[in-house]
Order: C-alpha cells, then sequence, then structure tokens
C-alpha cells in the first residue's frame, strides 16, 4: 500500500501539471466561445521544446545554464513533502510546511539571478517584482500553516486533514479563509491572472514571463514545468485541507482528482472573466493573504485560548 501511495504520489506530481494546463487552456477556449486545443497540447509542447537546442546569450554565466534544472529539481523534491491522496505525503517531518517553503524559495533564488544574470533591465525588473513577492507570500504562508498545526496538535503536512475532521463553526471558516489565502498564493506563485498574464509579451507589465524572456528549448521546458508543479502542489495542500482523511481509498483519490480539476477550471475562469491588475493593485491583491492569515491566527486564537 506504501509503495503504491509513493507510485500515485510521484505520477500525479509529475504529470498531473500538464493535465491542470490543458484543462485551464480548454477553460478559457470554452469561455471565449472556442474549441480550443486537445487536453494534453501542454505535454505537447513540453516535449517540443525538449528536441530544441536552447539559445544562450554570451552574456551570460553558468548561473543562466544551472537555474532551470535548479528550479525544477526543487519543485519535485518540495513536492515529496507535500500530501497529496489521502493525505499521504512521501517525506512526512514535523515543520515540512518550513522545508517545503524554502526548498521552493531555493528555486526562485536561482532564478532571480539568472534573470539578473542576462544583464537585460527588463528581466533585473522582472527579478525584483518576483522577489517583492516572495517576501509577502512566506510569511502568510508560515502563519496560515503554523496556526492550524498548532490546533490539529502536531506540526506535519498531514495536520491538514485532520483539522476538517474536528472542525466546528469556527473550524470552518478557518479552513474558507485558508482556501482564500492559498488561492491567492497559487495565483501569485505560478503566474496567472489577476498577479500575472502568461500570454502577454509587454515587458513593462510581465513579472515571471518577463524573467525567462532569455530562456529557450530544453532551458524553457523545464522551467515552464516547474511552475506547473508547483500549481499542483500548492492545489493539493488545498485539497488536503477540505477533504476528509477518514475516506475510502478510492473515494479520496477521485475527490483529490476532481477538486484539483476544479481548480484549474477556477483559474482559466478567473483568466477569463477578468484581466490583469495594474502592477500597483497586483500588491494589493498579494498583501490581502498576509491580511486573511491575520485573520485565521486571531480566529485560531480564539479557539484555543477563548474570546
Amino acid at each position: 500500500m506504501i509503495i503504491l501511495l509513493i507510485l500515485l504520489n510521484l505520477i500525479l506530481i509529475l504529470f498531473f501539471p500538464f493535465i491542470m494546463l490543458g484543462i485551464i487552456k480548454k477553460t478559457k477556449a470554452f469561455w471565449g466561445g472556442r474549441k480550443g486545443v486537445v487536453l494534453l497540447q501542454p505535454l505537447y509542447d513540453f516535449v517540443r521544446l525538449l528536441k530544441k537546442q536552447p539559445v544562450v546569450s554570451s552574456t551570460t554565466s553558468f548561473v543562466f545554464k544551472l537555474a532551470p534544472v535548479i528550479a525544477l529539481a526543487t519543485s519535485i523534491t518540495a513536492g515529496l513533502f507535500v500530501p497529496t491522496v489521502m493525505g499521504f505525503s512521501i517525506i512526512n517531518i514535523d515543520f515540512a510546511f518550513i522545508v517545503f517553503a524554502y526548498i521552493l524559495g531555493l528555486g526562485k533564488f536561482f532564478a532571480v539571478i539568472s534573470a539578473m544574470d542576462t544583464g537585460s533591465s527588463f528581466e533585473g525588473m522582472g527579478a525584483s517584482r518576483e522577489a517583492c513577492f516572495t517576501s509577502l507570500i512566506e510569511p502568510a504562508f508560515f502563519i496560515i500553516m503554523a496556526s492550524i498545526g498548532a490546533v490539529a496538535g502536531f506540526y506535519t503536512f498531514q495536520s491538514l486533514n485532520v483539522f476538517l475532521y474536528n472542525a466546528d463553526i469556527l473550524g470552518l471558516c478557518i479552513i474558507i479563509l485558508a482556501v482564500v489565502a492559498l488561492m491567492i498564493m497559487l495565483l501569485t506563485e505560478t503566474s496567472r491572472v489577476p498577479v500575472d498574464d502568461p500570454a502577454t509579451h509587454l515587458e513593462l507589465t510581465m513579472i515571471h514571463e518577463v524573467m525567462i524572456l532569455d530562456n529557450s528549448g530544453c532551458d524553457l521546458a523545464f522551467l515552464s514545468w516547474a511552475s506547473a508543479i508547483k500549481m499542483v502542489l500548492i492545489s493539493s495542500i488545498i485539497a488536503n485541507l477540505v477533504i476528509p482523511y477518514n475516506l475510502p481509498f478510492g473515494i479520496s483519490i477521485a475527490l483529490y482528482i476532481v477538486l484539483l480539476m476544479f481548480i484549474a477550471f477556477l483559474i482559466g475562469t478567473i483568466e477569463s472573466a477578468i484581466a490583469r491588475f495594474r502592477m500597483s493593485h497586483v500588491f494589493e491583491f498579494v498583501f490581502a493573504m498576509s491580511a486573511v492569515a491575520l485573520v485565521i491566527l486571531s480566529l485560531i486564537t480564539i479557539r484555543i485560548y477563548g474570546g
């Protein structure tokens, strides 16, 4: 059973990102009145990029060549700590959410210095924005995970689905707020609308996309795959907050996959319904996660100590 769960985790982490990207594309096509591409088109694009030789600027150093591999490696490694089906994670340790955040932070650090390594002012601008958003996202993420762990009684990722089992009205409010905050984190970390638009080519308004303008071929494939894996990982954290842990194996798998597909559909709907925010409003949107995290901390305090 453990071996089956490990294999299932690896398959979901490595291959489900392409399904989620395909659902997002199909959803945007549906709301736009178009047929759209096939569901596995992101996988076909990934394979096509792998076959192409990357073009590397003569002004870059070894950092630029190394960053895509590190970004992909850190995303996959972080996925080993995240619970997927039935709340199972391949590596289950105390305070795994801290290790998870800083492993992803290592990959982002190399992505940032890789963008600065090109010597492009546009990519340096995108790198500074990316670093700024991370400085707002990480503290809020720590507050949410630590608060839920304090109520559950232990600080592993497996405390997420246990929290729902003992939730009262106040606990349900905490779960709803946590899902909202994590959705903001998902849209920010994966550079989706309204934070960024993966389809735009306007350097002045881009964040993540402007950072990878000089990447091509397999390097671009690795960076795109790493970003899609992060989408699955954060979606898995949301799924484990709302799916009870005591469900049968088959039902738990079905609910988990359906919920991840629904999140992809929701992202596609958001990108079809609203436009990208102005840069001044993007910071307000990202900072909203910190505000929600502080509300969660207050509710957790009331639940533990009374109000």
